[in-house]
């Protein structure tokens, strides 16, 4: 199978993850890039291989250096996050395209890696008081872990133009919809839009 990647990346807030799952959902052909981590389990729900693949800091740098990692970055002091080639070819095997929900950088070194077999997304809300109310609104912040996002959002935003497409998620099924739609013409007819396009 000539295998392609569909890249999801958006600060925290702009409904990515709902989209991601959505697509997963509704596209038979669509498998999910699961990520390498270094922190720790959150609760018993998480399983090792399903919503990450949980390394400790030593395995992790030992793959950085037998070249395991398409992408990775230290987000935290000690805490690792990356995208291993093998998971890639994995989902390749399978039959499917691979389709991501990552951060900006990753999203952006993912592309860079595999040019046009890689259709790169940028998610963002219209606004920032937008996202100041979804953020609130999950009841998860303080107002410091508030004022933290956005500073790392004001930081993620300036990068959107590097990316094919700008989705804005103003209403979430008309998001949806588009994010359908580029899927379809990126996978069936190899269309990337000009970089930086918003729709």
């Amino acid at each position: 199978m000539d295998g392609k990647l569909i890249i999801f990346s958006a600060p925290s807030g702009s409904g990515k993850t709902t989209i991601v799952r959505h697509l997963l959902n509704s596209n038979s052909n669509l498998g999910f890039s699961i990520s390498a981590c270094t922190r720790d389990r959150r609760g018993r729900s998480e399983q090792n291989g399903k919503d990450y693949y949980f390394l400790t800091p030593e395995e992790f740098k030992d793959k950085i250096d037998n070249d395991e990692f398409v992408e990775w970055e230290e987000v935290y002091v000690g805490a690792f996050y990356g995208t291993l080639k093998s998971e890639i070819q994995r989902v390749w095997d399978s039959g499917k395209h691979v389709l991501f929900d990552v951060d900006v950088q990753g999203g952006l070194k993912l592309k860079r890696y595999y040019g046009d077999k890689a259709l790169a997304i940028f998610v963002k809300v219209p606004d920032e008081e937008t996202l100041i109310q979804r953020l609130r609104g999950r009841g998860t912040e303080t107002e410091d872990s508030l004022s933290k996002r956005l500073f790392k959002v004001h930081f993620e935003m300036s990068f959107q133009d590097e990316f094919d497409v700008i989705l804005v998620n103003d209403d979430l099924e008309d998001a949806l919809a588009k994010a359908q739609k580029l899927t379809d013409d990126f996978l069936k007819e190899n269309i990337i839009p000009e970089k930086a396009t918003v729709i």
